[in-house]
């Protein structure tokens, strides 16, 4: 931190001799930077693999990394690399909690359509269990805009629709930034998110305006780190691969 601290005290310093000296008589070598250095992070083979410094919360094989809300034991099913809404067993959240992070999910609507709008494939992706990214079948369902998939729900509308067919396997890649408060819990910087959905982005830097409501306005409430959830809204739901990275 002290060498980035004098490398922009050298920067301001250079910045304010630019103004009165000639840019060609400036040595080129003032503004490299060698002794800072990025630490190595080894990309996975393909984009659903996860990179060596990320976090695996799901690999397939079984919830380990994963609670109920109160607690005890996840209750969804995992079978065939995927685990699955199971109905009625409620929403499950990692043990671990987080703040900012580089999500990687994948998700699968039921093949078999049953219902309309916020009834047809609906769950959703709950950051540090406030914040939700709607999962819903968007693909030709009618709902309102900001409650289909890739919205921020009841807040952010997507730029586009990039669903995929019902039983398709889709994939979200999110950064998040947390909010920040002040001592006294004022908002001081508030949530944001980008959002890149099977390969499109559908949410730019967009601020999230408090918790998810879904009566109401959102309102922001001071807090720390908290878990992912995912939600059990009664469709059988698929999830895999699911990694981050903290940042």
């Amino acid at each position: 931190m002290k060498k980035f601290f004098s490398f922009l005290l050298t920067l301001i310093s250079i910045g304010c001799f630019a103004q009165t000296t000639p840019r060609e008589s400036l040595d080129p070598k003032v503004t490299e930077v060698w002794d800072l250095k990025p630490k190595k992070v080894t990309p996975g083979s393909n984009p659903s693999e996860a990179p060596s410094d990320a976090i695996v919360l799901f690999d397939g094989k079984d919830l380990s990394k994963w609670s109920a809300l109160s607690g005890g034991d996840a209750k969804w099913e995992v079978k065939d690399g995927a685990m699955s809404v199971a109905k009625g067993t409620g929403d499950i959240k990692t043990k671990q909690t987080f703040g900012d992070i580089q999500l990687h999910i994948e998700w699968r609507a039921p093949s078999e359509v049953v219902g309309e709008g916020q009834g047809r494939g609906n769950s959703g992706i709950f950051l540090q269990e406030k914040y939700e990214l709607q999962v819903l079948d968007s693909y030709e369902s009618v709902t309102y805009s900001n409650g289909q998939a890739g919205s921020i729900y009841k807040q952010s509308i997507p730029l586009v629709n990039a669903c995929l067919k019902p039983g398709e396997w889709q994939t979200y890649d999110v950064i998040y930034t947390a909010p920040r408060f002040s001592e006294n819990g004022r908002v001081i910087v508030p949530a944001y998110i980008m959002v890149i959905h099977n390969g499109i982005l559908v949410q730019n830097h967009t601020q999230i305006y408090g918790p998810t409501e879904y009566r109401g306005l959102p309102v922001y409430q001071p807090h720390g780190k908290g878990s992912i959830k995912l939600q059990d809204h009664g469709n059988p739901v698929s999830y895999r691969n699911i990694w981050v990275r903290e940042l």
